[in-house]
């Protein structure tokens, strides 16, 4: 079956773009320029030069020949840590904000987890001379205090929230507010592969540089440019949208999905949404959610700030349905070993989030010959905390 976006913005029966009604015009607007805009030679030759100058970019394809040998097979890493503000929502950051600036936007709008998306959107708007406010939970401010100080910094303000369980999803929510209160001069730069269509296939778009590198750099490194599995995190799968985006439909190569297990599936402190959630509408658009009986959302639970989300982008859902994709989720204690391992053997610590792609190398049988790709979506900087008090796991 073939993966690819209708005119409704729907892949297969997940997504569109469901509403409140005073931002029902901007997303009209975004869903009718978005293509032209980002599709024309200036906008093209500006993403690009950023890319490359701004960004760092080429991200390097790195053979992990250490761990290679403990997987038992050949593994490459796609090194986004490398990227300037430490991950890859700097992609997406810079594209999103040319966009705004090309539609006569002057203030932005971020959501984030972590904190490597605010930091990412932060930055871009302290380069293109943009306010920019920041909503992040209560709870993601105390554990990423090192973004959040970045974030301000660079001349964000940072609002912290305190409804739900503080986290990624009560931030969306009010970003979200701010937005239908502002809707004329605001644009909002979602990180992830959610909310209404447009922002799924826009997000996914924009880092789609990661797999066009990834063709490119297999060319010259194993003489083809395909491998045969393809690893990432999902949490709203910004990244794994990136990594699969050029070979979504290239059925030699398979699709690996690592999520948040948090304490285990059969547990209330999971993010699990794949495997534990159901179809409904969350943040304008329709995909698997963590919800009750009643519609009402289960507040999810991870280790990981980045993947602490009762929710999944709608290509992912699709993927997972259709069985395209293999989802794998990985427990806290699994995410942890597999950070130190990656750390004591390579010499590279990575974010908690890119961890759990780690750790679902050990639960896939390879053959000694197959070529894996897994992105190292961010470094471990931000995560220092949390690894601090576990190091004895």
């Amino acid at each position: 079956m073939k993966v690819e976006l209708d005119a409704n913005g729907y892949y297969g029966r997940f997504g569109g773009s469901f509403v409140p009604e005073i931002l029902h015009r901007n997303f009209e607007e975004l869903s009718k320029c978005y293509l032209e805009i980002i599709n024309s030679e200036d906008f093209k030759e500006e993403f690009d030069m950023l890319l490359r100058d701004y960004v760092g970019r080429p991200s390097p394809l790195y053979l992990a020949k250490r761990l290679s040998a403990e997987i038992g097979a050949k593994v490459y890493l796609k090194r986004e840590d490398l990227n300037h503000t430490g991950a890859h929502k700097i992609n997406n950051a810079i594209g999103q904000i040319l966009l705004a600036k090309r539609m006569g936007k002057t203030r932005i709008l971020a959501e984030t987890g972590a904190g490597q998306h605010g930091v990412a959107t932060a930055t871009a708007a302290a380069l293109m001379n943009m306010q920019c406010v920041v909503y992040m939970g209560e709870t993601d401010v105390e554990r990423q205090f090192l973004n959040v100080q970045k974030m301000k910094m660079l001349g964000a303000t940072v609002v912290p929230v305190t409804s739900g369980n503080k986290t990624l999803k009560d931030a969306t929510n009010e970003a979200f507010r701010d937005w239908c209160n502002h809707p004329e001069d605001t644009f909002y730069i979602i990180g992830s592969a959610v909310g209404a269509h447009p922002y799924p296939d826009m997000v996914a778009r924009f880092q789609s540089v990661i797999s066009e590198e990834i063709k490119k750099q297999l060319m010259e490194q194993e003489g083809r440019d395909y491998p045969d599995y393809l690893v990432a995190c999902v949490g709203g799968g910004s990244n794994a949208a990136g990594t699969f985006y050029h070979y979504l439909n290239d059925e030699r190569v398979k699709l690996i999905e690592a999520e948040a297990g948090g304490l285990g599936v059969d547990t209330d402190k999971t993010a699990a949404t794949i495997y534990c959630g159901t179809e409904g509408i969350l943040h304008g658009s329709r995909s698997l959610v963590m919800q009750d009986e009643d519609g009402q959302i289960i507040e999810p639970y991870s280790i990981s700030a980045g993947l602490d989300y009762p929710g999944i982008g709608p290509l992912h859902a699709h993927l997972a349905k259709t069985g395209r994709a293999e989802v794998l989720p990985i427990n806290d204690d699994e995410a942890l070993k597999a950070a130190f391992e990656l750390t004591k053997i390579e010499g590279i610590i990575p974010a908690l989030e890119s961890s759990h792609a780690l750790a679902a190398l050990h639960k896939v049988k390879f053959k000694p010959e197959d070529v894996v790709v897994l992105t190292v979506s961010g470094r471990g900087d931000k995560d220092m905390p949390t690894y601090i008090k576990n190091f004895n796991v």
